[in-house]
């Protein structure tokens, strides 16, 4: 493409040199004939015949980008994979369009551009240059669904129309092949003449008023010579209702024995197509269904403290910082932190998670999420497009309108469809003119039309975006984020994942999960003194002391921290020393009978930590990184799927080994640097093929973007999301497993509706051409061929509806007889 004359904002200047620099750069550009860049206004005008991507990469080079914008557009009037490509392309030649991307099944348009390039005005005439009418999409989702209603509103009133005027059009021409005798009674009454003067006026009806549409967009596109389906029905039904014509009211320029009529042939075509539309636009509708449930968690309106009182307030007044109060079952209006109240939330609706979790002072609620039986105040963190409810809506819409590689197929196809259709269909209608039997004129139309009318590539560009849109969406209900469309099929090839340990299979902080006492020593007693010594601790194995203790500590009298050792404490009188084996050592003090407590410890990959009372030893406690509950059963699915797993941390070989053997993963890289964490993946993927890797940390970041899929947990750090390209939203290894499923499933989808638009077409168009004639003396209807396009549709769209019911990967959550429900193990979300 050539963008002579193209002006676009450009960033990152500050002073005059700064411009000079960039005008610099553009002028530097093989093709560019004059540049210049002023500083006031950040805007770049070029001239010349240079690439866009060479000029960007100019001006990326000299560190001063041009600034890119996103424009949305609502398409109308698309009905098949060539009209989105048709529209692709108008869109794409405009100057200073960098990419432009159209999904047929959601009909958005979503262009990308350098800013100042283009406006949406100019955007629009390209596309109603193109055939079609477009519109500024809205952010506002109630308009688009209102959009979609009056839309199919539309089609079932042109519908409904079309087969009142169809219906006795059809009882007058085919009711003789149904009854007996009909024929001889309608010749005997109202004679032949008059039949066929009634079907043309209402079989004109049909096509001037419920089938405008296909004439309106079908005809300037083949003037164009840019055909599309619309223009092949307007071909095949103009083609029936001008013979039928010419044979009522000029009979004599058709030859003896080829004078008949075939208005019903017409009526019906645009009946059932409309009948397809209809029922296409339906489930169009369906396949939105998982981002209008999201939408729909938002209240309309939160309690909010305004001075001393509590005041009822629209969502869209709330803002960062506010106090919201909710009551018992209420919906949580936006993100925050808990200031008073306990509760338990039910976050399934976002995370997926089954259970609710409780919710006291300090935790974070998500807005979307449902209160439980208490009342809670909170105050905002963070509001509209901020909110994680918010952004999982953004990233479920732009993983909707993503373009798999798997679609490259079917767009090179389409391309050239329609018109070899065309041509197909001309050379069948010469070939039954000049080799076909008595009378051939009419054999010759029939043939003609029905390869016009069947080989509609509807299916072909439904096959692909319906079955991203459904799966997607249905990935958010499971609590998976595609924040990149072409993860989905990238996934799919993997053949091992790779997994960070801290925060990704273990909870990210230590707990005491063993106790072992001396003789003579109370359990609880000991655990009572070593918490209360290591209170004034900043350590985290203090904290997990601490929390096991579960209150009844004291403060500690005096205390000595020993550097690399431990510490001394005075504790009700006692002494207490608590730390490592090097302490007791230096200390004097005896392991004895904790000996071989220590030492089973120490090899289970834990970390020991032994106390001492009164100079003698009296306990070993055990401390580790637990396990998240669903590791171990997703580990153990991901082997079912046939998928090798890998640990890759920056944690010790001890204790990566022991719970690497505890879950039952294949391979280890442990004490690896950040930077080494890349380089194991791409040691796992000379191995094995293809990598997937899961992380929650910054120092995952390599890792993550060197995978061909990177996974993030959705309680991990923005930086780690960031690099990702799916999103877990429960920071549960679970996700994984639903992640690798959901692709899986819709991978398989998708090829199942290209077979079946592809086999469809394949199959159908010689048997329209009359393929079976010769030996079975049949030929398929125009009328049949309509009713089989308009099928072939309804197919892959019902097919692509089925993943809305896809079940989860992994079993559901079991719970042991006694169990309190609300025991839940808190997965914080703070994606």
């Amino acid at each position: 493409m050539s963008d002579a004359n193209l002006r676009f904002e450009v960033t990152k200047m500050t002073c005059g040199g700064c411009a000079g620099r960039a005008q610099r750069a553009l002028a530097g550009v093989e093709g560019v004939t004059e540049a210049s860049v002023n500083l006031a206004t950040r805007m770049a005008h070029v001239e010349g015949s240079a690439g866009l991507p060479a000029l960007r990469a100019a001006l990326d080079k000299a560190g001063y980008p041009a600034r890119e914008a996103t424009i949305r557009l609502n398409i109308e009037g698309m009905s098949c994979a060539s009209c989105a490509g048709r529209v692709e392309r108008a869109l794409n030649d405009i100057p200073g369009v960098v990419s432009a991307s159209v999904n047929l099944a959601s009909e958005i348009a979503e262009v990308r551009l350098l800013a100042g390039a283009a406006e949406a005005p100019k955007l629009i005439r390209a596309v109603a240059g193109a055939g079609y009418k477009a519109s500024l999409a809205s952010d506002d989702s109630a308009e688009h669904e209102a959009r979609k209603q009056a839309e199919q509103a539309t089609l079932k009133r042109d519908l409904i129309i079309a087969a009142a005027l169809t219906a006795p059009v059809f009882v007058l021409e085919m009711g003789g092949h149904f009854i007996p005798g009909f024929h001889h009674l309608i010749a005997s009454t109202i004679g032949k003449t008059t039949s066929w003067l009634i079907q043309f006026v209402l079989v004109s009806a049909v096509l001037v008023w419920p089938g405008r549409r296909f004439y309106q967009i079908g005809l300037p596109l083949l003037l164009k010579g840019a055909p599309d389906m619309n223009s092949l029905v307007a071909l095949g039904t103009l083609a029936a209702w001008l013979y039928s014509t010419v044979a009522l009211f000029a009979p004599g320029l058709l030859p003896e024995g080829t004078r008949a009529v075939y208005f019903e042939a017409a009526a019906v075509i645009v009946t059932l197509i409309l009948l397809g539309r209809f029922l296409e636009a339906r489930a169009k509708g369906r396949t939105g269904a998982a981002i209008k449930r999201l939408v729909g968690l938002k209240p309309a309106t939160a309690r909010v403290e305004r001075g001393a009182e509590i005041v009822e307030l629209p969502i869209a007044e709330v803002i960062t910082g506010d106090v919201l109060h909710v009551r018992p079952g209420e919906r949580i209006a936006v993100d925050g932190a808990v200031l008073t109240g306990r509760s338990y939330v039910d976050k399934s609706m976002i995370t997926g998670e089954p259970v609710p979790v409780e919710k006291t002072e300090g935790a974070t609620v998500v807005g979307g999420t449902v209160n439980g039986a208490g009342a809670l105040s909170f105050r905002a963190t963070a509001v509209g497009a901020d909110t994680m409810l918010a952004r999982i809506i953004a990233m479920v819409e732009e993983a909707q309108g993503a373009k798999l590689p798997i679609q490259a197929l079917a767009d090179r196809v389409v391309v050239w469809f329609v018109p070899a259709v065309m041509g197909v269909a001309a050379l069948t209608f010469l070939a039954w003119l000049v080799l076909g039997p008595s009378p051939a004129l009419t054999y010759a139309l029939v043939t003609g039309v029905s390869v016009l009318i069947v080989a509609c590539p509807c299916a072909m560009g439904l096959a692909t975006p319906t079955s991203i849109m459904v799966g997607t969406g249905r990935a958010a209900e499971l609590g998976v984020l595609f924040r990149k469309g072409d993860a989905l099929q990238r996934l799919e090839s993997v053949k091992v994942v790779g997994f960070d340990k801290t925060g990704t299979l273990t909870e990210g902080r230590p707990e005491l999960v063993r106790v072992s006492t001396a003789p003579g020593f109370d359990e609880r007693e000991v655990l009572r003194l070593a918490a209360s010594a290591e209170q004034s601790s900043e350590h985290p194995i203090a904290r997990a002391l601490e929390r096991a203790a579960e209150g009844g500590l004291v403060q500690a009298e005096t205390v000595e921290a020993i550097a690399g050792h431990g510490l001394r404490a005075t504790v009700e009188g006692h002494c207490v020393l608590v730390g490592a084996a090097r302490l007791m050592a230096r200390e004097g003090v005896e392991l004895g009978p904790l000996r071989a407590a220590h030492d089973e410890i120490a090899a289970a990959g834990q970390t020991p930590v032994l106390v001492a009372v009164d100079g003698r030893i009296a306990g070993a406690l055990a401390v580790a990184d637990k396990l998240k509950p669903g590791a171990k059963q997703a580990i153990a699915t991901l082997h079912e799927m046939g998928l090798k797993t890998a640990m890759i941390t920056g944690d010790t070989r001890a204790t990566a080994q022991a719970i690497a053997a505890e879950l039952g993963i294949d391979h280890v890289e442990a004490e690896v640097l950040p930077e080494g964490k890349r380089d194991a993946v791409r040691a796992l993927r000379a191995a094995h093929g293809a990598v997937g890797f899961v992380g929650d940390g910054i120092n995952d970041a390599p890792a993550l973007a060197e995978a061909e899929v990177g996974l993030a947990m959705g309680t991990g750090t923005d930086v780690a999301i960031e690099s990702a390209d799916v999103v877990l939203v429960s920071g549960d290894a679970k996700g994984v497993v639903e992640a690798v499923h959901l692709s899986r499933a819709v991978l398989r989808n998708i090829r199942q509706n290209l077979f079946w638009a592809f086999g469809y077409n394949v199959a159908l168009i010689p048997v329209a051409a009359g393929v079976f004639y010769p030996a079975f003396g049949t030929l398929l209807s125009p009328m049949l061929a309509a009713g089989a396009m308009a099928l072939s549709s309804v197919f892959v769209l019902s097919n692509a509806l089925r993943l809305r019911r896809l079940p989860s990967a992994m079993p559901p959550q079991r719970l042991s007889c006694g169990t309190p429900v609300m025991r839940a193990t808190e997965t914080e979300v703070e994606a």
